[in-house]
């Protein structure tokens, strides 16, 4: 009984995104670019590498 109302629930996200997926054709791509393009990691100007937090470089230069 729990395998049948597991491939039901199954069955019925695939047809929910079959749906929306008809309704709104580029919703998702947009919505990755949008968040991708949002804000450019940042860098040291030194070395070039990926600066996390709001410390400083480990190089010591930047």
């Amino acid at each position: 009984m729990l395998l049948k109302i597991f491939i039901l629930f199954l069955g019925a996200m695939a047809v929910i995104g079959l749906i929306g997926k008809a309704l709104f054709p580029g919703a998702i791509s947009r919505s990755v670019k949008k968040r991708a393009a949002l804000a450019k990691p940042s860098r040291c100007r030194a070395c070039g590498r990926y600066l996390i937090g709001k410390g400083g470089c480990d190089c010591g230069k930047g």
